[in-house]
């Protein structure tokens, strides 16, 4: 079962990387999207400062919706995805596999530029810590809900504006308590408490995200 998880997400990083170009306009939209919302709401530092968790965090969801289509999209189409439907390897195996890479090639960059980003934003760098391990364990559940959302609109007609509505509302906790983790570290009363619950939302998402995603995409592809 090992070899399999791990022959997936090779080949679906060797993918990703000769697919570069839409990993790059994936991070080219978070940063564009958090270099926009200074003109919008003007360059005021205090109230840069106080939205920047916010922003960030709105960035980094849109960035994971932007690429959520082609997760399963390019295997649908060549019938990598039946074969692997029909393979004696438990579905969730290699669906988890195929999210890790997702968000190794996705989400992963978005962790790694967001300090940078917030940076800009003047986001006190006492928050930083907090916002990239909330970024951690926040973006992996975006990636997980997303996948079942990317699932049940595989092959349907305008499915990004469906996949759109059937995920963002999933999306919103996730949200809540990942910028509400950096705004409770710095008012002092503590972002354990968050933390604790984008782990247990993690956890939760890791057991049951695969089992359903791969329900989905055999409804999808009968």
């Amino acid at each position: 079962m090992l070899s399999t998880f791990f022959a997936v997400l090779r080949r679906d990083l060797l993918l990703a990387w000769r697919g570069r170009a839409d990993v790059l306009v994936t991070l080219a939209f978070f940063i564009i999207v958090v270099c926009l919302f200074p003109f919008g709401v003007g360059a005021e530092p205090n109230q840069l400062r106080a939205i920047a968790p916010g922003v960030l965090w709105v960035a980094a969801l849109l960035a994971c919706l932007l690429s959520l289509h082609r997760l399963f999209a390019q295997d649908y189409v060549d019938g990598t995805l039946e074969q692997l439907l029909l393979s004696r390897e438990p579905a969730a195996l290699w669906v988890t596999a195929k999210v890790l890479a997702f968000w190794l090639s996705t989400g992963l960059p978005v962790v790694a530029v967001a300090p940078a980003m917030a940076l800009l934003l003047d986001l006190e760098q006492g928050g930083l810590p907090v916002l990239v391990i909330s970024l951690m364990l926040g973006t992996p559940i975006l990636a997980l809900l997303g996948a079942v959302g990317a699932a049940l609109t595989l092959g349907l007609r305008g499915g990004g504006m469906l996949l759109a509505l059937l995920v963002l509302p999933l999306f919103v906790p996730v949200l809540i308590f990942g910028a509400g983790a950096v705004e409770a570290e710095l008012s002092g009363s503590g972002a354990a408490a968050h933390l604790l619950l984008l782990g247990g939302g993690l956890a939760g998402a890791l057991a049951l995200a695969p089992v359903a995603c791969a329900a989905a995409l055999r409804i999808s592809t009968d």
